[in-house]
């Protein structure tokens, strides 16, 4: 009998038996931040045995759901931790949850596999053109966007995004100016980070005109979907623009960032054209890795029980925001935010104080922030990471306003 149970751990469909149809038992307590030293964390090793509080880089200082912890828990219970391919239910996981939540319809064979979006965005930098074509990306943005096309022999064609009214947008002419006969491939952050953009089906629409025109292959971050604070804006995907988008679209996905799991190595590709998933999927022989299998475990787990808590964490982002934004307003209205529609990366515009290089100042006060040249942007941004729980972001915001007071 012992056996028979053990055994039934092989069928993946078992791995949640014991959670498939139970209330949660817990709660993920939002106020408490686990104690992440020795544990190679990268936020937290990087100040070790400093009293800087790191703000920096892009992971939340959150527990994971207790419904993923207990499909972790089962895993291990199996005892077997050999190579594991896409199996069956982690692909209708995915599907699942982009028909529900977002409402596409995708097959899975559209799906490729990934360890991670860093690896997907130089995939596909190489799986398009030939070395020496143009990448067009927008400015500021996520660093791997920068240096992906670099890393693959392509030509990078940075173009600023542009503010208007407290909200950046694309600047269209600046993109036409820019685009070159050469330029095969436009890469798109949406939800964007750091400016905290959803953009808006028009602004989406018009892109998909332009790389149209020029023949271009879209290439859609996505991560940040399930991480919307502004509840009056609601997150487009972009196959949603239907099949002229589907012609020549790649959009990246992952639970990680909304479920706080980067560290399981767990991200996919959404490629409709088969012509471009077997170009895409050739660049990837002998490069990408398997995923690992906790990996498939947690983001099944996150797409099928992990609702409850993305909503509670929601609440706590959103209280957060609140806190920066009211904290700004009274205290340091010379620190300039744009309107944040999502993620936990607030993007702020230190150049008032004329500080020389802020992001060594404020380490200096005990806060670690990202530096915003890092992103393409002048100096004088900082991006800051209020994914933790407000009382740290408290202590954060109190150094900082101590730190300019001076």
């Amino acid at each position: 009998m012992q056996e028979n149970n053990r055994t039934s751990f092989l069928t993946p469909a078992c791995i949640f038996t014991c959670i498939r149809y139970q209330r949660r038992m817990n709660t993920t307590d939002f106020t408490r931040c686990p104690d992440r030293s020795n544990t190679g964390s990268l936020k937290w090793q990087k100040y070790a045995n400093t009293d800087i509080l790191p703000m920096w880089v892009a992971d939340m200082d959150f527990e994971s759901a207790p419904e993923i912890l207990q499909a972790l828990r089962d895993r291990v219970e199996h005892g077997v931790f050999g190579y594991t391919v896409p199996y069956a239910e982690a692909a209708r996981a995915a599907t699942d949850y982009l028909r529900r939540v977002h409402e596409l319809d995708v097959e899975d064979e559209m799906l490729v596999w990934l360890p991670g979006l860093v690896q997907g965005l130089n995939l596909v930098c190489r799986a398009c053109g030939s070395p020496g074509d143009g990448v067009m990306v927008n400015t500021p943005v996520y660093p791997p966007f920068l240096s992906a096309p670099i890393f693959s022999d392509r030509t990078r064609i940075a173009v600023e995004l542009v503010e208007k009214e407290g909200r950046y947008t694309f600047d269209r002419e600046a993109m036409q100016a820019a685009v070159t006969p050469e330029t095969k491939l436009f890469i798109l952050c949406n939800p964007h980070n750091p400016v905290g953009r959803v953009f808006d089906r028009e602004e989406l629409s018009w892109l998909l005109d332009f790389c149209e025109e020029h023949d271009l292959w879209i290439c859609s971050d996505e991560i940040h979907c399930d991480l919307i604070l502004d509840e009056q804006v609601k997150h487009v995907p972009f196959l949603s623009l239907g099949e002229r988008a589907a012609k020549r679209t790649i959009v990246f996905l992952s639970a990680s960032k909304t479920y706080n799991l980067p560290g399981l190595a767990c991200a996919y590709a959404v490629i409709p054209n088969p012509k471009i998933r077997k170009a895409f999927q050739k660049v990837c022989r002998g490069i990408i890795t398997e995923v690992n299998c906790f990996g498939y475990v947690g983001m099944i787990a996150a797409y099928t029980h992990g609702e409850a808590w993305r909503q509670e964490m929601l609440t706590v982002l959103r209280q957060n925001l609140a806190l920066l934004e009211r904290t700004l307003k009274e205290k340091l209205p010379r620190v300039k935010m744009p309107k944040m529609e999502a993620t936990y990366l607030a993007w702020l515009d230190f150049r008032d104080y004329g500080l020389e290089t802020p992001a060594a100042f404020f380490e200096s006060r005990g806060v670690g922030l990202s530096n915003g040249t890092d992103f393409g942007a002048p100096s004088g941004f900082l991006r800051l990471n209020f994914g933790c729980p407000t009382s740290v972001l408290e202590d954060a915001l109190n150094r900082i306003c101590m730190a300019l007071a001076e």
